[in-house]
């Protein structure tokens, strides 16, 4: 079976003082003036939002309706120790409406699903917590 490209995001980045970052579908339009710890912004937002999409499927594959919007407040630290430069990362997610049994399990199930949860496991430090 061949796996199936379900979408393909792009970007150009411009490095300096003028640095950019521009999405090939025009949507992520940013300037990144170095210096600039920009990709852990960026990082934690992609993750957010993937996470997000995960907890969705979550969801439905338990068909749970949220009865509210959930929310994740992703934090990366860019550390640097005897081996050189690496990140740790802290996601908090809300899913209100939910009782906290219900949602953890979500959370849990979504670590699973998302593919930026599956890309670091293992090789960062993460902290995923109910908020």
């Amino acid at each position: 079976m061949t796996d199936k490209i379900l979408f393909t995001g792009g970007a150009h980045v411009v490095g300096g003082s003028n640095g950019s970052a521009r999405s090939s579908d025009g949507t992520l339009d940013l300037p990144l003036p170095a210096p600039h710890p920009a990709a852990e912004h960026l990082f934690a937002a992609a993750w957010s939002a993937c996470f997000l999409g995960a907890l969705g499927v979550a969801a439905a594959q338990r068909k749970i309706r949220l009865p509210e919007t959930p929310e994740v407040d992703a934090e990366l630290d860019l550390l640097q120790g005897a081996d050189g430069f690496f990140l740790r990362a802290r996601l908090d997610v809300s899913v209100p409406g939910l009782d906290r049994e219900t949602a953890q399990e979500l959370i849990e199930a979504a670590d699973l699903i998302c593919p930026y949860s599956k890309a670091v496991r293992g090789n960062i430090e993460v902290e995923l917590a109910l908020a």
